[in-house]
């Protein structure tokens, strides 16, 4: 296994991206604690887990909530390390600059942007003290490239690549590495800012087959690997990447 013993405290897990990251970690040996804004959602996972014989708890948590994720953060290292950090949490606005309210872009910089930097910010003391860790932070191929009528979500997924790799210069010497994941078009309920923007799921799934060079969707288990690669040894070299999984869309 390839991840066995490593603890992995994972934010935004209770479905999509996020689920198939927390059972793909699992099987490869990692202790996860998989928390969620819908504890209901977090707890499924973690039975699941459990289930297929791997070892994982439970927690609600909401992402955005500074001093909640400091303390569950400090609360899992405490009993004895802290490996892997996957800050999934995100959201969705979309929109143009006059369509999109000033209260639509705090939301997406605190989620997307603040939220990453607490999780990480709380992790890297621990990391420092155990001489080695990983921090995979979720961002987009929307932050390699320009979505159009998405102003808010653009930026905040440019600027958490930004932060990043400002992190994985910092902390390299420290042999902590830091990488962004940047999937594509993945078809989950979190596309629904797009489904919407667009008029609905059949324009969609036109956009997906016209606009992205391998003409479909990816599964959430394609971008899992990528999270296990990134958390484990495999990428042992890698740092301050993003991580672009998007069948060649921002080609």
């Amino acid at each position: 296994m390839l991840l066995e013993g490593r603890v992995a405290f994972l934010t935004g897990a209770g479905s999509g991206i996020g689920r198939a990251g927390a059972l793909a970690l699992a099987r490869e040996g990692a202790v996860l604690t998989v928390t969620d804004l819908d504890g209901a959602r977090a707890q499924g996972v973690a039975e699941e887990i459990r289930a297929a014989g791997g070892r994982a708890e439970a927690m609600a948590l909401d992402a955005a909530d500074d001093a909640a994720v400091q303390a569950a953060i400090d609360a899992v290292a405490a009993r004895g390390r802290l490996d892997i950090l996957h800050s999934h949490a995100g959201i969705q606005v979309p929109g143009r600059l006059t369509e999109v309210s000033p209260d639509g872009m705090d939301a997406s910089w605190r989620l997307n942007v603040r939220a990453h930097f607490i999780a990480a910010r709380a992790a890297m003391p621990h990391m420092q003290r155990q001489g080695k860790g990983s921090i995979i932070i979720t961002a987009s191929n929307s932050g390699v490239q320009y979505d159009r009528g998405m102003i808010a979500y653009c930026t905040t997924k440019h600027a958490v690549i930004a932060m990043t790799r400002q992190i994985a210069a910092d902390y390299a010497a420290d042999n902590i590495r830091c990488n962004a994941l940047c999937p594509g078009f993945v078809d989950t309920p979190f596309n629904r800012g797009f489904e919407a923007q667009m008029g609905g799921r059949a324009a969609l799934e036109g956009y997906v087959a016209r606009s992205i060079p391998m003409g479909r969707w990816a599964d959430v288990d394609e971008i899992a690997a990528s999270i296990v690669y990134l958390a484990s040894d495999l990428a042992s070299f890698m740092t301050g990447h993003a991580l672009v999984i998007d069948g060649g869309e921002s080609l």
